[in-house]
């Protein structure tokens, strides 16, 4: 298989919670991406729009970018919809014999016209949140020694798969066994497996989430990506089924610094940290006895001192490490981590690091 050489497209949306999709894929396949598509954005930089691909150019279309193979839609909107003034866009692509890459919940490859241009190019459709998953969750077979850390959230887009790779990078930097578990279409295009949880039906949720463990627990450490939040009315469920499908041991609470109300429903406040924690704490240990261990900080918003000085308040206020893994690095959450597991399970710690 060729190399990709990938455009991605943003157009109208290159904000880091709009794009997180883009932003992810340049943060951890970088060598792949050539530009970004926004024509209302052109001549700028990724760098200077997502804080991460640095020089990597924002063409105003795809004539102006560099050679590609690859269209990949880089929005990770509500209700995963495509926009439809991207279908022009998504036809020329195809015209130029590039591949298309969407995690939407429009599946293009259902799309009578995109499928059917994409058929007389040659050019392959890849929706990455397809798929046919239909087994239940019978909590069997789990590997009683495999520590199970599940991301959750304070609401969605706080950066809960960000967190669960660079601690899955931080464990492996220190000799450590582990593997990220993506549940999602960023993640899933970032590590190259998992499943999209969020779209599977409800009903097989937990059994999805749960044959990715059993796929996975040869490992001594996983690190299952968190989906939503128990405290968003529009994601919960979702949440929920993965929290009892992954059976985590740990958790690590990722939230963003001054966010005061739910993502998407302004006219909704959050809960409290501390309760959010205990929510959390309660519904996972219907499963299994667990607890939040660490928190991941995310202080995009905030400057370096008033990152220091909030990290200091939640340390207080939870009495746990707490770290911004990108800003301050990962380390103390990894320390928590290693810690954990040399309580639960000393014999595999004695032989890691």
């Amino acid at each position: 298989m060729a190399e990709r050489r990938i455009v991605i497209l943003t157009e109208g949306r290159t904000i880091p919670t709009s794009a997180k999709t883009a932003s992810c894929v340049i943060r951890y396949k970088p060598n792949e991406v050539v530009a970004l598509l926004d024509s209302t954005q052109a001549g700028r930089t990724s760098g200077e729009l997502l804080g991460v691909g640095g020089a990597i150019p924002i063409v105003a279309k795809l004539a102006d970018a560099p050679p590609a193979n690859t269209l990949l839609i880089g929005i990770a909107p509500a209700g995963g919809k495509l926009p439809e003034p991207w279908r022009k866009v998504l036809l020329e692509a195809i015209d130029r014999g590039m591949n298309l890459w969407s995690g939407l919940h429009d599946f293009l490859s259902n799309d009578p016209e995109i499928s059917a241009a994409a058929a007389k190019k040659g050019v392959e459709i890849h929706d990455v949140r397809k798929n046919n998953e239909r087994d239940v969750s019978n909590r069997l077979n789990l590997r009683e020694d495999c520590l199970r850390i599940h991301t959750v959230g304070q609401d969605c887009s706080v950066g809960k798969m960000l967190a669960s790779v660079e601690l899955t990078l931080g464990l492996k930097k220190r000799g450590y066994d582990a593997k990220f578990i993506a549940t999602g279409q960023t993640g899933i295009m970032v590590e190259g497996d998992g499943c999209p949880v969020d779209c599977v039906v409800s009903d097989f949720v937990n059994g999805a989430t749960e044959k990715l463990i059993l796929a996975n627990q040869h490992h001594d450490i996983l690190l299952i990506e968190g989906q939503g939040s128990l405290s968003h009315p529009r994601y919960s469920a979702v949440t929920l089924g993965l929290l009892h499908g992954c059976v985590p041991q740990g958790m690590i609470l990722v939230y963003e610094a001054g966010r005061k109300n739910v993502h998407g429903m302004d006219y909704i406040p959050l809960p409290p940290l501390k309760k959010i924690l205990e929510v959390n704490e309660m519904m996972a240990s219907l499963a299994m006895p667990s607890k939040v261990i660490g928190v991941a900080m995310n202080s995009r918003l905030l400057t370096p001192d008033d990152a220091e000085a909030e990290r200091e308040r939640v340390r207080r206020e939870l009495g746990l490490p707490v770290c911004d893994v990108i800003r301050h690095g990962p380390d103390e959450l990894v320390d928590a981590i290693i810690a954990y597991q040399k309580k639960l399970f000393p014999h595999l710690a004695a032989r890691a690091g």
